[in-house]
């Protein structure tokens, strides 16, 4: 049999880019395709970009110039190429240029610059499709767009207003990852509280069942594959409150990501972000004695357009008596098309340096405070890796891949990775827990 002709694959940006990494790759195996991991034995080069900040812009592009360099055929897609003609205008010898969950139009474009046809008589693609996280864990993107019109935020702009998967698809999808092997699904989309309003919460059917198009409905189901189920990105709506339970008896993992942004009700209106702080410290009182083990995180944004001293304090504030497990700080940056970039007042960059150094201070305490509650508790955690030392790397339910913190377990060596262990903790720091493993 000849060699198929090989793709190389770049893919930058958030776990939904990745998802839609993931579709083109299962496209092009299913194809007949095969991947090269490096650019010289690649027939034909995609490089799925990533253009919400200008950092992320500049990366891509970076990528975009070394893959011409060191291949030559380049096909582009993602965000970036939703961003009028700013590759073609650096880079003007791409073979094509598609903007974001563009599954159809890239292949397209490797059909027309790399054909292959396809061999029938050639299973090249596992039930699950292909996945670029470990075996164990899988990220489930659950909507595309956003209908939230943030005024720092060009998302909308970058992947339109919100659509909807069917529920009976997602969970399909869900059930075959678990028979892959999957221990963890991540559940992503840019506004996860949002699914099903764009289908007015319409009813779809798994295994038979009539299941409403509803972010409560899809959590309870999940609920039912036997494994962690971990929520991110998801706004504080009211409906919020039904997925407490779920996590109090074990459904679904008690990790909430809650995009809150800021604490000030001034900036939060500037920002076109709900502003009712106070009703938010209230609910996070309810949801953890509802369910004590809850783990909170957010990201917050500092120095943004006409923030005063008054604003970061109340931020300040707000912190210290959420007492939020994780918290993700970044300065404002102008984001091009943002409007606001309009806004008066722009805050000057050693301010914006000084308050973000001053939160997350602020959060190191408080998160090796809670932290420091878990010493003597036994945990499952989920093993990720064992390093060169002989300790296993894992996460426990509080701990997000790549974002958040581990549990090194020191006498791990012999656990296998991608399953189940139980720890007891005996120490912690701000980030990271330490314990032994309690073999039955």
């Amino acid at each position: 049999m000849s060699r198929p002709p090989q793709i190389g694959f770049v893919s930058l940006g958030c776990p939904k880019a990745l998802v839609d990494s993931e579709h083109i790759l299962t496209r092009l195996r299913a194809e007949g395709y095969g991947v090269s991991p490096t650019y010289q034995a690649a027939d034909l080069v995609v490089v799925n970009t990533c253009g919400f900040i200008d950092t992320a812009v500049a990366e891509s592009l970076e990528a975009i110039g070394e893959a011409l360099a060191e291949n030559g055929r380049v096909i582009v897609t993602g965000c970036l190429g939703a961003k009028g003609n700013i590759v073609r205008d650096l880079h003007p010898s791409v073979l094509a240029v598609t903007g974001p969950h563009a599954c159809e139009e890239v292949m397209a474009a490797i059909h027309t610059h790399l054909p292959q046809p396809h061999d029938p008589f050639v299973d090249l693609v596992p039930p699950q499709g292909i996945k670029l996280t470990p075996r164990h864990y899988a990220y489930l993107k659950i909507s595309e767009g956003c209908n939230h019109r943030c005024t720092f935020c060009i998302i909308p702009q970058l992947r339109g207003d919100l659509v909807s998967r069917p529920i009976g698809e997602v969970l399909q999808e869900a059930e075959r990852l678990v028979q892959a092997g999957v221990r963890e699904l991540l559940v992503v989309s840019q506004d996860t509280s949002a699914y099903g309003v764009d289908m007015r919460y319409r009813t779809g059917f798994w295994k038979g069942r009539p299941l409403k198009t509803h972010l409560s409905s899809l959590a309870a189901a999940l609920g039912e594959l036997g494994i962690w189920i971990r929520l991110h990105y998801v706004y504080p709506y009211p409906h919020v409150d039904e997925l407490i339970p779920l996590m109090a008896e074990g459904k679904i993992l008690p990790y909430l990501d809650v995009p809150l942004q800021h604490a000030s009700s001034g900036v939060l209106k500037a920002m076109k972000r709900p502003a009712n702080t106070g009703g938010t410290l209230e609910r996070i009182r309810r949801w953890r004695e509802i369910c004590p083990d809850l783990t909170l995180r957010s990201t917050f944004i500092v120095g943004f357009p006409g923030e005063t001293e008054n604003d970061f304090s109340r931020l300040l504030e707000f912190l210290a008596m959420a007492e939020l497990d994780r918290v993700g700080c970044f300065t404002y940056s102008p984001v091009d098309g943002a409007t606001a970039n309009q806004l008066p007042d722009p805050v000057p960059e050693e301010v914006k340096q000084e308050r973000q150094a001053r939160l997350m201070e602020l959060q190191a305490t408080i998160s090796a405070d809670r932290l420091r509650r878990k010493i003597g508790r036994s945990l499952t955690v989920l093993v990720d890796a064992i390093d060169d030392e002989g300790g296993a790397i894992a996460r426990s339910s509080a701990d997000a891949p790549e974002i958040d913190g581990i549990v090194y377990i020191e006498d791990g060596a012999d656990l296998p990775i991608g399953e189940f262990a139980s720890v007891r903790v005996f120490e912690s720091d701000q980030h990271d827990l330490y314990g032994e493993s309690l073999r039955v």
